[in-house]
């Protein structure tokens, strides 16, 4: 099993920058994949970027296009925590914000609780 848990948002200006944090526990070993996702009011849960993980992964991360050039995912492999530094907010950026960790063999998909981040205009 792994667990995920996130901290960080909050209630921020447009054009303002929060960094969230995704504390990573249990077996790390097995997860190839992390990222953030995002789902707002009445909309469906998207993603916002991932990145592969673990020793034999390679590749740059991916973003979704509405947050490229504003957002970087990141990770602290010391401190098991992974990063999404969000820069330039625009009140469509509200949302509960997901931590997610992927294994592919066997595939099991984990899901931090979320936490809120609120884009003022």
């Amino acid at each position: 099993q792994v667990q995920l848990v996130e901290s960080g948002g909050g209630l921020v200006q447009a054009g303002g920058s929060l960094r969230l944090s995704c504390v990573v526990s249990g077996k790390i070993g097995s997860i190839n994949a992390m990222g953030w996702y995002r789902q707002a009011p009445g909309k469906k849960r998207e993603l916002v970027a991932a990145m592969p993980v673990g020793s034999t992964m390679r590749g740059r991360p991916n973003y979704a296009d509405s947050v490229k050039g504003r957002f970087t995912i990141s990770r602290d492999n010391a401190n098991n925590t992974v990063y999404l530094q969000m820069d330039s907010l625009k009140p469509e950026d509200t949302a509960v914000y997901y931590c997610n960790a992927e294994a592919y063999r066997p595939y099991q998909e984990y899901w931090g609780q979320g936490t809120q981040v609120t884009v003022s205009s």
